[in-house]
């Protein structure tokens, strides 16, 4: 069952639990991709029919061993993408995710080779998810959501969800990257002792634990 459509489920099913333990239900599927319930219960059904997902009506919707294998193809085309356009294109975090969302249905197997190569095999994306290699394993230290965090807790940043473009560059504005060391405060974080503000990121940032 080879469609743009179907690879947009199963690649949102796999992100939904990729930095937290809870399955993802059919009405928050919805809300991810944006469409009618009614609309995500056919496609669920039909992806079961295909040997994609498990689902039992009004629970969750879980990945087979086929469509964990689909998901990871699809979602390693769409993170060397969007590390593509920064390194090369010097675009900006908060604009690679709706390029690669249109890209990652239209290149050949052959352009993800050479750009893989060319990047020298990057093993994250910019925002720090995790690039599946050509074999499907993904590699990911120990983490902890900095909302989770004990004031006094120590790490580097090791995931900011791209979900929000405008909290990206909140992120961005503060002096916060990727790989920035930071401390947890009962105020926030504070990075080489300096108190930084960001907002409302602490349910989008992870740490390493």
């Amino acid at each position: 069952m080879a469609s743009p459509a179907a690879d947009d489920y199963l690649k949102t099913v796999y992100a939904h639990t990729e930095w937290q333990d809870a399955p993802i239900t059919p009405s928050v599927l919805a809300a991810k991709l944006g469409i009618a319930p009614s609309s995500v219960t056919e496609m669920v059904k039909k992806l079961a029919a295909a040997g994609l997902v498990s689902h039992v009506p009004y629970g969750a919707v879980r990945l087979t061993d086929a469509g964990t294998e689909r998901a990871l193809a699809i979602i390693r085309r769409h993170r060397l993408i969007e590390t593509w356009l920064v390194r090369e294109f010097g675009y900006g975090w908060d604009e690679v995710h709706d390029e690669a969302e249109v890209l990652e249905h239209t290149i050949s197997d052959r352009l993800l080779e050479g750009i893989d190569a060319r990047l020298g095999r990057p093993r994250f994306d910019p925002h720090g998810d995790a690039i599946p290699d050509a074999a499907g394993r993904v590699e990911r230290a120990p983490f902890v959501l900095l909302a989770d965090a004990r004031p006094g807790h120590v790490g580097r940043v090791l995931r900011v969800s791209d979900q929000d473009p405008a909290v990206l560059r909140v992120i961005e504005a503060a002096g916060v990257d990727v790989g920035t060391e930071v401390t947890v405060t009962a105020d926030g974080i504070t990075v080489d002792g300096a108190p930084v503000a960001v907002g409302d990121a602490a349910d989008v940032i992870w740490l390493s634990a």
